[in-house]
């Protein structure tokens, strides 16, 4: 994987580690419900909720770390695999969530799987 490729894999995973401390830690703080569009009730209702949804962000960073440091061919598969998965979780956050998610998830994720794909 070229340098280029790699330090977007990192970047598309330290996005998701983001996401994870917004949805598993700060939920309920006005930053956290600012950056989803919920109000202070809706957070303390879902804040469990929020939390599975932040680990789930966490494996997907994981994943992106394994495949940006492991060697080739893990490291190529193991990358595409978890920005596939990032960018089908981002259009499917779009479609039933809010619109922004593809702009936040599904974009970022496109670019990073077009880097792999074209330093392969």
């Amino acid at each position: 994987m070229s340098t280029v490729a790699a330090i977007a894999v990192v970047m598309l995973a330290l996005l998701h580690v983001y996401i994870l401390v917004l949805e598993m830690f700060l939920w309920t703080t006005p930053r956290a419900r600012a950056s989803f569009g919920t109000s202070e009730a809706f957070a303390l209702e879902t804040k469990a909720m929020a939390a599975n949804q932040g680990l789930y962000n966490g494996f997907l960073a994981a994943g992106l770390l394994w495949g940006a440091f492991a060697s080739d061919p893990v490291g190529f598969r193991v990358t595409v695999f978890f920005a596939v998965c990032v960018a089908v979780a981002g259009v499917f956050g779009a479609v039933t969530a809010s619109r922004k998610i593809l702009f936040v998830q599904t974009v970022p994720a496109a670019v990073v799987l077009a880097l792999v794909l074209l330093a392969h």
